[in-house]
């Protein structure tokens, strides 16, 4: 199984861990809403200069700006010294133009009861997203308008493109 792999790989990197805790505040006051997509993993941050400790990331499919990450952003700039936010969406998102016949069947295939998937509301549940550069101008203009988070914060929207690593602003505050 996979866990076994991983909890093999832990133990091999508690014997080389020569490393300090940097503390739960984000070194450069930063939070950052991104994909889930595994291509940023170990990609995102190292192009944007980002070491551990640097940033709040904060992940979920489509990196789309839900309750529970304003709800994590409020968290960040009230508790623990957040001061600019950034939105970073990326090219080639498996969450633009989700096939949901496909979804629903592959649900059902894994046991999911249909009357379930139909009281989900499956299309508004998801948050597929039409276009990228879209869905996160969307997301900085939500956060902006989210009365929990100061004006004076900064709220910039970027796309990063997964198979070379540029970034592309597509707002600046």
């Amino acid at each position: 199984m996979i866990i076994d792999q991983l909890l093999e790989k832990n133990q091999e990197f508690l014997r080389n861990f020569k490393g300090e805790d940097p503390g739960k505040r984000p070194a450069k006051k930063l939070a950052i809403v991104t994909c889930m997509d595994t291509r940023l993993t170990d990609f995102l941050e190292p192009a944007m200069g980002l070491e551990r400790g640097d940033a709040k990331i904060i992940k979920n499919a489509g990196n789309t700006i839900t309750d529970d990450a304003l709800r994590s952003l409020v968290v960040a700039v009230h508790s623990l010294g957040v001061e600019e936010i950034m939105v970073i969406g990326h090219t080639d998102c498996g969450m633009a133009n989700v096939d949901f016949e496909r979804l629903r069947e592959t649900m059902e295939e894994k046991g999911v009861p249909p009357d379930f998937i139909e009281e989900l509301g499956l299309e508004d549940w998801i948050l597929a997203i039409d276009d990228e550069e879209k869905n996160v101008i969307e997301g900085v203009r939500t956060i902006k308008e989210f009365r929990a988070i100061p004006h004076d914060i900064p709220v910039h929207g970027l796309i990063i493109d997964v198979r070379t690593g540029e970034l592309k602003v597509l707002h600046r505050d």
